[in-house]
């Protein structure tokens, strides 16, 4: 498999994903704002979207949309409990928790990471996030991860997200339980490696 990210981007889900899985595969930088591969390569002819993370399978089949990639990862080893056997309440509450990470999380970072995005709308954006983040510290406080007490892909997507907030100036201190869940999560071995792999941390 490849799997073609960018330092820090959404992509980081999939990748500590396939880590925690202990799956075989293949990173491939891409530089979204030209759309090129590190080896040269028109990453549009790969995901025509153009954007990160995308999943190459062996066969030469794609997925794309991270929620999508880390289920599908999940599913490929189910004896690594990331994510609840299909057809149970407890699937179905965490692609609740994918989808609600994916739109009431991420895209509200949308703005606070654009150059041109005015400051009412990056204002009316943290205020959106504040409201969100509370919600998630919610659930947090009362277990260590988001479905059932086990940890999860919803819990790697999460993280992610999390891990943007320093860079935009969105302070977590108002949750405890958000600290303390980036802290958890990020000492695990496959975070970690994740990390240095894209260059994000030394060592």
């Amino acid at each position: 498999m490849k799997l073609y990210y960018s330092p820090g981007a959404c992509s980081l889900s999939p990748h500590i994903a396939l880590r925690e899985a202990e799956l075989s595969f293949e990173l491939v930088r891409v530089d979204l704002k030209t759309k090129v591969t590190e080896s040269g390569e028109d990453f549009r002819k790969v995901n025509p979207d153009g954007y990160v993370p995308c999943l190459v399978l062996d066969d030469g089949r794609t997925l794309t949309e991270g929620p999508a990639i880390v289920q599908y990862v999940a599913d490929q080893v189910p004896g690594k409990r990331l994510a609840p056997a299909n057809g149970t309440f407890e699937r179905y509450q965490l692609q609740q928790w994918l989808n609600f990470i994916s739109t009431e999380i991420h895209k509200s970072y949308s703005p606070l990471f654009n150059p041109s995005a005015s400051e009412d709308h990056k204002a009316w954006a943290r205020q959106v996030l504040h409201a969100r983040l509370g919600r998630v510290a919610a659930q947090l406080a009362s277990g260590e991860y988001l479905v059932g007490g086990q940890f999860s892909v919803a819990d790697i997507y999460l993280f992610v997200t999390l891990s943007w907030a320093s860079y935009v100036g969105v302070d977590l201190a108002p949750w405890p339980a958000l600290q303390h869940f980036s802290a958890r999560v990020g000492q695990r071995p496959a975070v970690q490696a994740a990390l240095r792999a894209e260059g994000l941390v030394q060592g």
